[in-house]
């Protein structure tokens, strides 16, 4: 009976003026209306985007094996590096709109609206109406989020099931029914579904939330949080096991993996290896070593790669070629602007908003709110700041519903107890940090907005100072408090958000806001080396594409390869051509971009091939396939490195006339290991085969 009294004790929703009903709606209305057009506005400029999984949702949109699969191409050769739930949303809808860019990235603004809304209502129910809705506004208005939720990327749809398993488990903390445990342990599977274990980093915050705040008596709840295992084993395994039992000579090669196994992939390349770098069939990764590595290093340059990144060392502190892994990263110039302006003020607020709690019941569902969110920020922060594997800036998007959660929560439970004094401390202590991180940020782009700089730190002081002041954070003087804080948190991050909207983004590697120094930058993608390199510019040089070029440079398996690689010191030219960059032919990060005459050429005689052509590379292989309608093959994957197909297979599918034109260039001419299967390829058909120019791009017709 004690613990049924605990239980009805807190479960209720914190009280909330009774003028909140009356505005709630509107400003509710107000927050996803303009979620909604911010994230849909503009978003053809962005053409294919990510053309890596644009092509993949073309390819489901017209087969269905391909849409199960999430293969690179509708005759099923390879998929793409990824489980497909993320595209299947995506097919759907080109399938019943037809293929265009808004068609492809509208379900991924909805996404946003949809996370926006739910984090909305998970915070209100414990905090209040002024809570939800703040927190809503802070996730809508992170640069990071206004780009991936504006893009073709997995990470859209990761977000939204990540806040909804917190959603179900904050239902479970309050009522302690079995049902919300398993309807977490659904949404897990999910998210594994999405981007396979990156989900797992929000399952210890989620258990040790239920273990220590969940009604029922410890036996049950580990019974119970047994049952969330099972709904996500259920949930995630389902397709797991049919890719896994399917004979593999009827379905299309496991992009990413050696072995072409979906568990392979899921353990190594995109799982352990992210944490220790060691990712076989990465470029740099394990398993990727070749003779030339050694010239590479003392190049200052990647392994496997001689003179190409001179400009590029690897980062030190166990990051090597994906930046410096450390405690700092998250404020690092690559991912500081993306994420961290309010990352100060949430830990904050998190240890406040545990210590203002701590006499409340075990039950207590605000501390456990509290807890979850914490321990989300916490683990995902630390794994992506120490992890030795592939990093990209685009990846702290994982970071925002934790950071909105914590700010939106925490500023509205501190603010209804500013009559103490420790509280007032905390207030300003958490808008003194909030301005100091606003000011670092903002002084990495001096061109952009330049008197915003100036204009928080004094607005900020103010705030701060009135903090600390009781009888000024009363009546409307103390309304004026309030909105001189959340322009001081959020007048950063809106000006970066805008500034994202406001820009097309295309290519494998985006980055939100206005270019930084030392920092990736923004503008238009990235045509450069993967991950950005935080930290690894050894000339502290920009990354924004402004044009130029690079020089050339010989690469393993390519010979010499064009402009975009050479001696990269500074500023990457935006759409170089050659491995890397993009250009007509593509490259390792940009799609191709073929001209009509080039695409008249693929489209001949098309329905008498299996593959109207074949292309080292995946985003090589993307823009052919998005420009005809018609499958490419895309040999050897995103890197160019699985061994897929083998040369025996590859002059089989030839001499079954299954492959009409060979594309020469593009990838990474098998993943930047002489010995790979795309390298032999490439060399046979150029031993056997004429090649003919058209537009800038080699072809071979393999049917002569």
């Amino acid at each position: 009976m004690t613990a049924i009294a605990e239980r009805e004790s807190v479960a209720t929703p914190v009280p909330e003026p009774s003028h909140s009903v009356r505005w709630e709606p509107w400003a509710l209305g107000v927050l996803l209306l303009g979620t909604g057009v911010a994230y849909i506005w503009g978003l053809g400029a962005s053409g294919w985007a990510n053309s890596f999984y644009a092509a993949a949702v073309q390819a489901g949109s017209v087969s269905w094996k391909a849409f199960f699969f999430g293969s690179s191409d509708a005759a099923n050769s390879i998929t793409v590096d990824k489980p497909p739930m993320s595209l299947w949303l995506m097919s759907l809808s080109v399938r019943i709109f037809g293929l265009n860019s808004w068609a492809m990235l509208v379900p991924q603004a909805l996404l946003g609206v949809g996370s926006v809304a739910l984090l909305w209502a998970t915070v209100r129910r414990y905090f209040g109406a002024a809570a939800g809705l703040l927190s809503g506004l802070v996730l809508a208005l992170t640069p990071v989020a206004a780009l991936m939720f504006r893009f073709n990327n997995p990470d859209a749809m990761l977000v939204l099931i990540m806040v909804a398993a917190v959603w179900a488990m904050m239902r479970a903390v309050q009522d302690g029914r079995t049902r919300w445990l398993v309807l977490v342990g659904v949404f897990c599977g999910f998210g594994f579904l999405t981007k396979q274990l990156q989900v797992m980093l929000v399952v210890p915050p989620l258990a040790l939330t239920y273990l220590i705040a969940g009604p029922p008596k410890l036996g049950k709840r580990v019974l119970q949080l047994f049952a969330a295992l099972g709904g996500m084993i259920v949930s995630a395994g389902w397709w797991l096991a049919i890719v896994e039992l399917w004979p593999a000579d009827s379905r299309p090669w496991i992009g990413g993996s050696q072995n072409n196994s979906i568990l392979e992939l899921t353990f190594g390349y995109n799982g352990l290896g992210r944490l220790s770098g060691n990712e076989t069939g990465s470029v740099g990764g394990g398993g990727m070593r070749t003779a030339g590595d050694a010239a590479g290093a003392a190049a200052g340059g990647f392994p496997g790669m001689g003179d190409v990144a001179g400009g590029m060392a690897p980062g030190g502190g166990g990051g090597g070629m994906w930046g410096t892994a450390g405690i700092s990263r998250m404020f690092e110039s690559a991912q500081g602007g993306q994420i961290a302006w309010l990352i100060p003020a949430a830990l904050i607020l998190f240890i406040a908003g545990i210590m203002l709690r701590g006499k409340a019941p075990r039950v207590d569902t605000q501390r456990a709110s509290f807890i979850v969110w914490g321990l989300w920020l916490l683990v995902t922060g630390l794994t992506f700041s120490f992890m030795a594997g592939i990093f990209h800036a685009y990846y702290t998007v994982a970071l925002a519903p934790a950071i909105a959660a914590l700010v939106g929560s925490g500023s509205v439970l501190l603010w209804r107890h500013r009559e103490t004094f420790w509280v007032r401390i905390v207030l300003a202590l958490s808008l003194a940090a909030t301005v100091a991180m606003a000011w670092v940020l903002l002084g990495r782009t001096p061109s952009f907005v330049p008197w915003l700089r100036w204009t928080v730190l004094l607005v900020g002081i103010m705030a701060a100072v009135a903090m600390l002041i009781p009888k000024v954070t009363r009546g409307r003087v103390g309304v004026a408090v309030i909105f001189a804080a959340l322009f001081t948190g959020l007048a950063g991050p809106t000006a970066y958000a805008i500034d994202t909207i406001n820009t097309s983004h295309t290519g494998s590697i985006v980055s939100a806001g206005p270019s930084v120094e030392g920092g990736m930058g923004g503008r238009g993608g990235f045509g450069g080396m993967p991950g950005g390199m935080p930290g690894g510019m050894a000339d502290g040089g920009s990354r924004r594409m402004d044009g130029g070029s690079a020089g050339a440079a010989t690469v393993p398996g390519m010979g010499t390869a064009p402009t975009g690689i050479g001696q990269v010191r500074g500023t990457v030219a935006e759409g170089a051509g050659g491995a890397m960059g993009g250009g007509a032919g593509g490259g390792l990060l940009q799609g191709s971009t073929p001209s009509a005459e080039l695409v008249a050429k693929l489209e001949q005689d098309a329905d008498q091939f299996t593959w109207v052509a074949a292309a080292i590379g995946s985003n090589s292989a993307s823009g052919y396939q998005l420009a005809t309608q018609s499958p490419v093959m895309a040999i050897g994957g995103f890197n160019g490195s699985d061994p897929s197909p083998t040369l025996e297979q590859f002059q089989q599918y030839v001499a079954d006339g299954k492959i009409h034109f060979f594309i020469g260039g593009g990838g990474m001419g098998g993943g930047m290991n002489a010995e790979g299967t795309a390298t032999a390829i490439s060399t046979w058909v150029t031993e056997n085969f004429t090649a003919t120019t058209v537009d800038g791009v080699t072809l071979y017709d393999l049917t002569a």
